[in-house]
C-alpha cells in the first residue's frame, strides 16, 4: 500500500495528462465539444418525463424531472467511467510496450475523466432544481456521500474489469448486457414503491448503484439518508476497491504477454 501511494505521487502528472487526453479524445469530433455533457442529460430528461409521465402515468412521482435527472447522472458516470475503464489497458497497449508506468494509471484516468465531466453535468441539476422551484436544505451537504461512494465503486469495479479484458475480450460485450440489467435495477426512471414487492425487494436493498442513487436523492430533496443504504454502498465500494486493486497488481505483469 505504501508503495502504491508513492507510485501515485511519483506519477501523478502523468496520470493528469491521462485525464486531460482522455477528455480531449472524447470530444474530439464532437463541435459541441464539453456543451454536450450539458445538452445530453437535459435532453435525455425531457423526454423520457414526457414518455412516463404521460403514458406511464402510475409511475409519476413529484418533481419527477429532478427525480429522473438525479438517476441518469449518476448511473451514466457509472457505466460510462466503467466500460471505459475496461478498455484502458488495451487502449494503450502502444505505450504499454514502449514506457513503463503503474499500469492502473490508465483505468483510473478513465474514470477520473468520466468523473470530472460528470461533476460538470451537475451545473444542469443545479439549474433544473431551481426552476423547478426546489429549495436546498442542510440535508444537500449529505450528497458528498453518495458522490464520493460512487467514485471509489466506479474505480474499484473499472480496475477488475481492465484487469479481466485483457485475458478475456469478450468482456466488452458482456459489460454491456449487465450495465443495462443494472440500470433497470436501480429505479431511474420509475418509482420503486410501484413495482417493489417482497419477492424482488432484494435487487434494489442490494443493488449498490441504487444505493448511491437514492441516498443522493435524499440530499437534493431535503431528507435523511438511509443508513443500511449508505453504510452498505460505502462498504461495497472499498471492498471492489480492494479486490480491483489485489487482482490488477497480480495480473498486471501478464498484460504484455496478451496485448
Amino acid at each position: 500500500m505504501k508503495l502504491f501511494f508513492e507510485d501515485f505521487k511519483k506519477y501523478r502528472y502523468f496520470l493528469l495528462q491521462l485525464v486531460k487526453k482522455e477528455i480531449k479524445l472524447k470530444y474530439r469530433s464532437s463541435y459541441l465539444g464539453v456543451i454536450w455533457t450539458l445538452l445530453e442529460p437535459l435532453l435525455t430528461m425531457l423526454v423520457l418525463t414526457a414518455v412516463f409521465t404521460k403514458l406511464f402515468s402510475r409511475n409519476a412521482v413529484d418533481d419527477y424531472p429532478v427525480y429522473i435527472l438525479t438517476g441518469r447522472l449518476m448511473f451514466s458516470f457509472f457505466s460510462q467511467s466503467t466500460t471505459q475503464a475496461l478498455k484502458s489497458v488495451r487502449n494503450h497497449s502502444g505505450m504499454i510496450k514502449k514506457v513503463y508506468v503503474p499500469k492502473y494509471m490508465y483505468p483510473a484516468a478513465s474514470v477520473l475523466s468520466n468523473y470530472i465531466m460528470f461533476l460538470i453535468s451537475l451545473i444542469v441539476l443545479a439549474i433544473v432544481i431551481i426552476v423547478r422551484g426546489i429549495r436546498p436544505t442542510f440535508y444537500i451537504f449529505q450528497a458528498i456521500i453518495p458522490l464520493v461512494t460512487v467514485l471509489i465503486f466506479s474505480l474499484g469495479v473499472g480496475m477488475l474489469l481492465s484487469t479481466v479484458a485483457v485475458f478475456f475480450r469478450d468482456l466488452e460485450y458482456l459489460w454491456g448486457v449487465a450495465t443495462m440489467i443494472v440500470m433497470y435495477a436501480s429505479a431511474i426512471f420509475y418509482n420503486v414503491e410501484s413495482v417493489s414487492t417482497k419477492a424482488n425487494e432484494w435487487m434494489f436493498r442490494f443493488n449498490p448503484v441504487y444505493a448511491v442513487i437514492t441516498n443522493f436523492r435524499a440530499a437534493i430533496f431535503g431528507r435523511p439518508m438511509d443508513g443500511f443504504l449508505a453504510w452498505y454502498s460505502a462498504g461495497v465500494a472499498l471492498a471492489s476497491l480492494a479486490l480491483g486493486a489485489i487482482v490488477f497488481s497480480k495480473n498486471q505483469d501478464k498484460f504484455i504477454l496478451h496485448l
